[in-house]
């Protein structure tokens, strides 16, 4: 049998226990996003970078990170004639084209992409995009978690 000593810590610990969780849930509940409008055509872009596997001279504008799974919402800027090597990401990958065209291999196959076309990339899915000569892509782009990119070699 269990005595006193040990019955009142161990019921402490468990109502401790218990009230984390019930303040964690409760925090979930009650947490609100902070109002956000952005037009694209007003978007503040980084400067152009890329290379070593990324397209050159990409852009990017961060619109939010989810406070929970560390994904981020962004907006992309692939111009003219850039590649994007083959990868894949650790979390699935959610895009919308705003403007442009482009053309993206998802796996085994290829897809030709233009403004309101929407794709879902899950996690560990090869994936590289190719933007046509005659004009740049934008792109709306959500992760299911935080940003990771594995190149794969093209043999």
């Amino acid at each position: 049998m269990l005595n006193n000593a040990v019955i009142k810590p161990l019921l402490l610990y468990m109502a401790v226990a218990v009230l984390a969780v019930m303040i964690t849930l409760l925090s979930r509940t009650f947490a609100q996003e902070v109002p956000l409008v952005i037009h694209l055509d007003e978007a503040k872009w980084t400067p152009p970078g890329g290379g070593n596997g990324f397209p050159v001279g990409v852009r990017t504008m961060t619109l939010g990170v989810d406070s929970e799974s560390g994904g981020v919402t962004y907006y992309a800027l692939f111009p003219a004639e850039s590649h994007f090597d083959l990868h894949w990401h650790t979390h699935n990958e959610y895009v919308a084209v705003l403007s442009g065209s482009v053309n993206l291999v998802l796996g085994p196959e290829s897809h030709s992409l233009s403004a309101g076309s929407y794709i879902v990339i899950p996690g560990g899915v090869n994936h590289a995009w190719d933007v046509p000569e005659d004009s740049d892509v934008v792109i709306l782009v959500r992760r299911s978690g935080p940003a990771d990119f594995h190149f794969v070699s093209e043999n």
